[in-house]
């Protein structure tokens, strides 16, 4: 492990301001207080600060000496709403709030390399630190780019981490390509007759034919999308009726779907719609299918992969960087930035149980690491040189 000095002698630093954070999260578009850290932080560095992008986003520009390209590092700000189930002493002091992902440290190791930055500032170019809101509902990232996150803050490539528990610790993923699935919130209505449990035949169940189209859900990817390609479609939420002999005259069922490109998660809600129609015919009630929300899959271009694949064998060594792990299938809406910008995502291995879980927490020793990996990112793509 090959972490430059000046961000090792920082990681005491960095480990008190991500537990700062852990004990204090905030949710989607209410990072208010985080924000202000953030900010604060980064005019103590003498760094240029830029608020409100997005609602609650910062910005921190970090110019060098001489033009060149801009390059962006985005970490995300926000919690879970759940409840953390730890005893250490920088537990949430939250209730239903809990940095249960590892924002916290995201958050920290992006200020890691600010502080870098900020006594050792590129030899050419500029570089944009992006603190995101709300990427727990997958809607941060395209309101910063809606606020004129790129137009304001010009960005030539970009790049962010997550942390992984599913990768050992000590290895980093990074490879082109798909990483990460889409994802499409879906949600069915269904308007039905109600009636008496004793006289089915007098009403259109609802209900009913919600069971039916969860049971029809589950062959969509068997039937109709190629084996090879990722995919899954979930019902996970069926809401209907208020007493146990009185047919509803509504019901709702909604869940997720998710592929590896738009071309499959669009297939997966075509069959989703056509399914709702057929049943329509055949049941006598309503049913309305919609898209309540939906975001791409993460997809990083070559050049700063492969970029991004050097700088992180320049901290961890070249054998613990993973080239060739599968594509998750989570999501992240970085991938909107992706969208914009050519650039790249990548897993920095850490022990422990998976996020979201109640025990869950950042683990600090990746503090260094990923400031370093970011800053090497630097020194080679605006120094052109190898890390010092």
């Amino acid at each position: 492990m090959s972490i430059i000095p000046a961000i090792a002698d920082a990681a005491p630093v960095l480990t008190q301001w991500r537990r700062q954070l852990h004990t204090h999260p905030e949710l989607a578009f209410e990072e208010h207080s985080t924000a202000a850290f953030i900010a604060s932080t980064l005019a103590t560095l003498g760094i240029e600060v830029h608020r409100g992008l997005g609602g609650t986003g910062v910005v921190g520009t970090v110019r060098g000496a001489r033009p060149g390209i801009s390059i962006g590092f985005r970490a995300d700000m926000d919690a879970l709403p759940m409840n953390e189930e730890n005893d250490f002493t920088h537990r949430s002091q939250h209730a239903g709030r809990a940095h249960a992902c590892g924002h916290d440290g995201h958050v920290v190791a992006l200020l890691g390399l600010a502080q870098y930055l900020s006594q050792h500032p590129p030899a050419t170019g500029t570089v944009q630190l992006i603190f995101q809101p709300a990427e727990e509902t997958a809607s941060g990232a395209q309101r910063m780019i809606d606020d004129g996150l790129f137009e304001r803050f010009p960005c030539d490539e970009i790049y962010a981490f997550h942390n992984m528990p599913l990768f050992a610790p000590g290895t980093v993923g990074i490879r082109p390509g798909p990483v990460l699935t889409g994802y499409a919130i879906w949600q069915v209505d269904i308007e039905g007759v109600g009636g008496h449990g004793a006289a089915p035949h007098k009403a259109a169940d609802p209900l009913q034919a919600a069971a039916r189209l969860a049971i029809e859900i589950s062959a969509i990817v068997g039937r109709f999308v190629d084996p090879m390609q990722p995919a899954v479609i979930s019902a996970c939420s069926l809401h209907a009726g208020t007493s146990y002999n009185v047919i509803p005259s509504r019901a709702e069922l909604s869940g997720t779907l998710r592929g590896l490109s738009q071309a499959t998660q669009d297939l997966l809600l075509h069959r989703l719609c056509e399914a709702c129609a057929a049943l329509e015919l055949s049941s006598g009630c309503k049913i309305a299918c919609r898209v309540v929300h939906q975001c791409p899959p993460c997809v990083n271009a070559d050049g700063p992969a492969k970029l991004a694949q050097l700088a992180c064998a320049d901290v961890v060594g070249a054998a613990n960087v993973l080239q060739d792990h599968p594509a998750l299938p989570f999501t992240d809406d970085f991938s909107h930035l992706l969208e914009q910008r050519p650039g790249a995502y990548l897993f920095i291995g850490q022990s422990g149980v998976m996020c979201h879980h109640a025990t869950y927490d950042f683990d600090d020793a990746l503090l260094p690491i990923a400031a370093s990996i970011f800053a090497c990112i630097v020194q080679r793509r605006l120094n052109q040189s190898a890390p010092q």
